[in-house]
């Protein structure tokens, strides 16, 4: 196996998925694909909590000082809601999804744009997406990520049947982030604490609520903006951890 193999298999996975979705999705009444979508969102929030629980773990509870969890949560994704609307990153990833559009959708799919930005920010938000390439790039193992794309090829599955051909093409941007977080774990080694991976999960898990709030149409969050967050909430983390 070559370094990466993970996030190609995953790649495949979630375009297979997309691709069966999408052939399946024309024999779906409107009212079960409503359905469908309803699902996903409630299975996402069950994701939410599941990563949001690492919030109260004492590996991270334990290696900040008292009451600095919930700081370190706040403000992550505040300055991660900060850096990402100053860059634009819901706008520009809606543009990019208008742009393949135009490309991949002759008949012009109304929820194109939602499935790819969805999809997009579903299948590289959860905490697997990190651990599994950064454990790809050290070459530790591929479990993370077999499980991964295993769970995310019935995701594309049902998502594609609901949006359209968006969802297969959101493997674009997921393979670019795993790959990202592989180059991490391949020249940087275990960069990261324990305690620092638990902080990205429970912002992500964050994240992952505001997905399952859209797929189920009770607010519009724009989480692409909050993505930062991910990224700043280990250094808070670090910080935090330097007065224990």
């Amino acid at each position: 196996m070559f370094v990466g193999f993970g996030t190609v298999l995953n790649i495949v996975a979630i375009v297979a998925g997309g691709a069966i979705g999408v052939a399946l999705g024309s024999k779906f009444k409107e009212d079960l694909k409503e359905l469908i979508t309803q699902v996903l969102g409630c299975v996402t929030v069950i994701s939410a909590a599941d990563a949001i629980a690492a919030y109260w773990s004492d590996d991270l509870v334990n290696a900040l000082p008292a009451g600095a969890t919930m700081l370190v949560l706040i403000f992550s994704l505040l300055l991660g809601a900060l850096i990402g609307s100053l860059l634009r990153i819901e706008d520009r990833l809606e543009r990019f999804g208008n742009s393949l559009q135009s490309k991949f959708s002759a008949k012009g799919e109304s929820n194109f744009v939602e499935g790819f930005v969805s999809a997009s920010l579903i299948f590289a938000i959860g905490p697997l997406a990190i651990l599994g390439s950064i454990s790809d790039g050290m070459q530790t193992g591929l479990d993370q990520l077999v499980l991964k794309s295993t769970l995310d090829f019935f995701a594309a599955m049902a998502f594609a049947a609901t949006l359209g051909w968006g969802v297969a093409v959101s493997a674009l941007p997921v393979g670019i982030y795993q790959f990202a977080w592989t180059g991490v774990g391949l020249f940087l080694g275990a960069i990261l604490a324990d305690y620092q991976v638990l902080a990205m999960t429970s912002v992500g898990g964050i994240l992952l609520l505001g997905i399952a709030l859209r797929l189920l149409k009770l607010k519009q969050i724009a989480v692409g903006n909050l993505l930062p967050a991910i990224a700043v909430a280990p250094i808070l983390a670090f910080i935090a951890h330097s007065f224990v």
